[in-house]
């Protein structure tokens, strides 16, 4: 019924406005009757919030439930974030993949306490200035953990906004998006209210074709098996189980049939801070 009243309110005088009202009735009632339960979404803590928003970053909501819980009792707050050793950081991510985010989490708790006295900072700007963090999982953060009116697109927002008032069309841009979360956005209940457009969002990908592959910034992701980035992870996983090895044995230990693509991807994550190389052997961080 919700529904109808949106598809009546795209027409008419005003029908833009309207809309936007009838979606926020939509995804509010959602919300209320189906929403999921998260452990993130029963907190006011901004430390767990920012934990499970960084997590959530390429990863599904399932995949994360479980590590979050774990990371969380192993790291309770940012000062026993700040304070571990990065080798600790990383074993406690394995299984979330994209493990940048580690190093990036841990030296955020880091620059949380030294700069920002141990809170987390409140502004979209200052939490920006965070490793890892853009403008989009700012303006989360701050919604999330503040309740602040912030507008921000993610995959669900756009998926969304592009099934309600974009059917039929394709390269729809995010700039063409934006004012609509902005209209659509209940300003009194932020937190609410992305919380049901990423549950609703998750629903439509399983009963439609899926709207994102209609947005002008969409791309395939490319394969994991045989990529370099489950070299990468298969690098952090034999270095966390076996300790300092030659370059020799870990390629081996990695099944990295070319010896030149596994010496760039080791010299990259060594770059990048994941591993450091002494004596012709590497060793985490």
């Amino acid at each position: 019924m919700l529904v109808g009243k949106f598809e009546r309110a795209l027409t008419g005088e005003g029908a833009g406005r309207a809309a936007c009202l009838a979606l926020r009735r939509v995804i509010c009632h959602y919300y209320r009757h189906q929403g999921r339960q998260m452990a993130w979404r029963e907190t006011n803590d901004p430390y767990r919030i920012f934990v499970s928003e960084v997590m959530l970053q390429q990863t599904g909501v399932e995949r994360v439930r479980q590590k979050y819980a774990e990371f969380i009792e192993k790291f309770p707050d940012f000062p026993a974030l700040s304070a571990a050793e990065q080798r600790d950081v990383l074993a406690a991510w394995q299984g979330l993949g994209y493990n940048r985010r580690a190093l990036a989490i841990h030296r955020s708790a880091q620059i949380v306490m030294e700069t920002f006295g141990g809170a987390l900072p409140r502004t979209v700007e200052n939490l920006e200035s965070l490793p890892g963090i853009g403008q989009a999982t700012a303006s989360s953060i701050a919604a999330f953990t503040f309740n602040d009116p912030t507008v921000f697109i993610e995959t669900n927002v756009r998926r969304v906004f592009i099934h309600f008032f974009f059917r039929g069309r394709e390269g729809v841009a995010d700039a063409e998006i934006l004012p609509l979360v902005a209209e659509t956005l209940d300003p009194e209940h932020p937190r609410e209210f992305y919380w049901g457009v990423m549950d609703y969002g998750t629903m439509l990908k399983k009963r439609y074709p899926n709207p994102n592959r209609r947005s002008a910034s969409y791309a395939r992701q490319s394969r994991f098996e045989g990529s370099d980035r489950q070299v990468r992870g298969r690098v952090l996983k034999v270095l966390l189980s076996e300790g300092p090895m030659n370059t020799a044995d870990l390629l081996a230990g990695l099944e990295v049939d070319d010896r030149e693509k596994g010496e760039i991807i080791l010299q990259k994550m060594v770059a990048e801070g994941f591993v450091a190389e002494e004596s012709g052997k590497y060793r985490l961080r």
